[in-house]
C-alpha cells in the first residue's frame, strides 16, 4: 500500500516557534508521522482514499523545556489522532 500525504499548511494555534527551530520541528514531525502510518497504518475508513478541509488535532503540552524534536513528535501523534478521528466520521 502506498500513502500520500500532503499537509499544505499546518497552523499551531497559541504555539511559538523559534525560526530556527522550525526546520528541526518540520523534519521530526514528518519522521515520526511516518512512522506511525506505517507501524500503525490507515484505518479502514481512510484506505479508500480522503480529502480533509482542515483536521483539529489534540492540544500540545508545550512545557519550557521542549526540545524541537520533541515537539514536532507530539504535533505528529496529534495529526494521526485527528486522521484516526475523521475516518470514523466519514
Amino acid at each position: 500500500m502506498n500513502i500520500h500525504l500532503h499537509i499544505e499548511r499546518l497552523v499551531l494555534d497559541g504555539l511559538t516557534v523559534d525560526g530556527r527551530h522550525a526546520p528541526l520541528v518540520r523534519e521530526a514531525l514528518e519522521a515520526e508521522l511516518t512512522r506511525l502510518l506505517t507501524h500503525s497504518g490507515l484505518s479502514s475508513g481512510l484506505q479508500t482514499g480522503g480529502v480533509f478541509r482542515r483536521l483539529e488535532g489534540d492540544a500540545i503540552d508545550r512545557g519550557d523545556q521542549k526540545m524541537p524534536a520533541q515537539l514536532g513528535q507530539q504535533i505528529a501523534k496529534s495529526v494521526y489522532g485527528s486522521l484516526a478521528s475523521e475516518a470514523v466520521k466519514k
